[in-house]
């Protein structure tokens, strides 16, 4: 497995009002939804990118009002596609 390491200031940490390991949580998470938003993991591999189940992370992404189903324009027409 590869290790990222991120920098961020201070006033990050001082606007954010969290611990380091706080934020850090907090910024692990995002990077999880983004690259789920982007279609970069499913949601199984973001949810096991953040530790977190399923179920919890399908929880996390409604609580953010960001879709679970997260499917684009030529696969929503292929499932609206009547056989």
């Amino acid at each position: 497995m590869h290790t990222l390491s991120l920098t961020y200031p201070e006033d990050l940490l001082i606007t954010s009002g969290k611990s380091p390991q706080a934020l850090e949580k907090e910024l692990i998470f995002l990077l999880a939804v983004k690259l789920f938003e982007l279609h970069r993991f499913s949601l199984g591999k973001a949810a096991q990118f953040f530790n977190m189940t399923k179920l919890q992370f399908m929880f996390e992404l409604g609580r953010l009002e960001i879709p679970v189903i997260n499917l684009d324009d030529d696969q929503i027409a292929d499932e609206l596609k009547v056989d």
